[in-house]
């Protein structure tokens, strides 16, 4: 059944849909696939939902924009988001994990230079302003025991980012695990070298559904709906991943259905890792206070500029009592 994530109530009918705006974290890849999945299997009008799925273009924009009211919901990275918030002091917030692990990475192609994290050094990464991978980078480096500053960031449009490595303009490209099938079959059978951020930093998650903090306090039986929704459309593209690539097809011809089946295939591990045993999305209070904790050390964020409450509402992140 396909309603079980959804919230309880009465079923809305379609007189009475509520209008959502829908950020994708990162362009629209295979790992997005779940959102077309609500879409396309009712899911989202289930929950008495009219959805509108748009492109993202990285966490620092995804929250500009949901805070100012430009989307209801997006996709962000916590860790960016954290970084961004203390800095920005926009008002957001998190109400559920959807990958319990961090998915960011550099990637590279074998004989490139790149087989393990000091190789990075003095080497040219191509990746989006204000992305994930970036925003981490300095936290990621500390954990690897190399100068951030020894590493040359490239701006760069996520579309480009597969053609910049493969031609060779760049060592390394920013990156999620899960875009490893998309750069292979970019690369025409050649490996890609993943270097995980989470392989160092263990304790980080990774994408979170993000809110303004003014729908989350104004209508947060809306915000269950969607979340709800969005999770059992993830819940259902994980355990059907080819079915979820054909879907993402459907909606975007461009896309490739067999590296969007490698992709949520991928994404099973980042969602539900083994032994984890809490519901799909929920969030822990004290692993996000460990996150600030490792974020105040690395001197990412100042010292007492956040709190778990500053990031997540914990009542609404799913399993919350």
């Amino acid at each position: 059944m396909i309603s079980a994530l959804v919230a309880c109530g009465d079923e809305p009918g379609p007189e009475s849909s509520a209008k959502v705006t829908y950020l994708t974290s990162f362009s629209t890849f295979g790992r997005d696939a779940y959102a077309f999945v609500a879409q396309e299997k009712g899911i989202f009008a289930e929950a008495g939902l009219d959805v509108t799925i748009n492109p993202g273009s990285g966490t620092v924009d995804v929250l500009k924009l949901v805070a100012g009211g430009r989307a209801h919901f997006g996709i962000g990275d916590l860790t960016g988001t954290m970084i961004t918030v203390a800095k920005e002091k926009l008002p957001v917030t998190a109400v559920a994990a959807i990958h319990q692990r961090t998915v960011a990475a550099i990637i590279g192609l074998e004989g490139g230079g790149i087989t393990e994290p000091t190789d990075l050094v003095g080497k040219r990464i191509g990746d989006p302003a204000g992305s994930t991978v970036g925003l981490m980078f300095p936290l990621y480096a500390r954990a690897a025991g190399i100068d951030p500053g020894s590493v040359e960031f490239v701006p760069s449009a996520p579309p480009a980012l597969p053609q910049l490595l493969v031609s060779g303009q760049v060592d390394g490209i920013g990156q999620f695990v899960v875009g490893r099938p998309l750069i292979e079959a970019a690369a025409n059978g050649r490996t890609a070298v993943v270097l995980p951020y989470g392989d160092l930093l263990p304790d980080l998650y990774g994408n979170m559904l993000v809110t303004s903090r003014d729908l989350a306090d104004r209508d947060p039986e809306l915000v269950r709906r969607f979340s709800g929704a969005l999770l059992e459309a993830l819940r259902y593209s994980i355990e059907n991943p080819e079915e979820a690539g054909r879907i993402l097809q459907k909606y975007h011809p461009t896309q490739n259905a067999e590296v969007a089946a490698a992709e949520m295939r991928l994404m099973a591990g980042y969602t539900r890792p083994d032994g984890y045993t809490e519901p799909l999305g929920a969030v822990e209070e004290s692993r996000v206070a460990t996150v600030i904790d490792l974020l105040v050390e690395a001197q990412a964020i100042p010292g007492g500029s956040l709190r778990p409450a500053d990031i997540v509402d914990h009542d609404l992140v799913p399993g919350a009592r």
